[in-house]
């Protein structure tokens, strides 16, 4: 009873198939692919900032790879 079967998703299948319709599935599982993909992305995001604020946290002259222009204005104060 509490194992989860081959026929126990073949009726769950049929059930899905039966409420929502054969054109309503795939959208149900693109959505799905959808929310999963963000949520990976968000997950990496997460990593990499942490990532980020251990290097800095470690080397104070840590720098994140912003572009010249920025780094120039950062060295250079007088430089608008």
């Amino acid at each position: 009873m509490g194992e989860f079967s081959i026929s126990h998703m073949l009726i769950l299948a049929v059930v899905l198939l039966v409420f929502f319709g054969p054109s309503k599935i795939p959208q149900f599982g693109q959505s799905l692919g959808k929310a999963i993909r963000g949520f990976k992305q968000g997950l990496n995001e997460i990593d990499t900032d942490s990532k980020d604020v251990t290097n800095h946290q470690l080397n104070p002259n840590y720098q994140n790879a912003g572009t010249p222009s920025q780094t120039e204005k950062a060295k250079d104060p007088t430089k608008v």
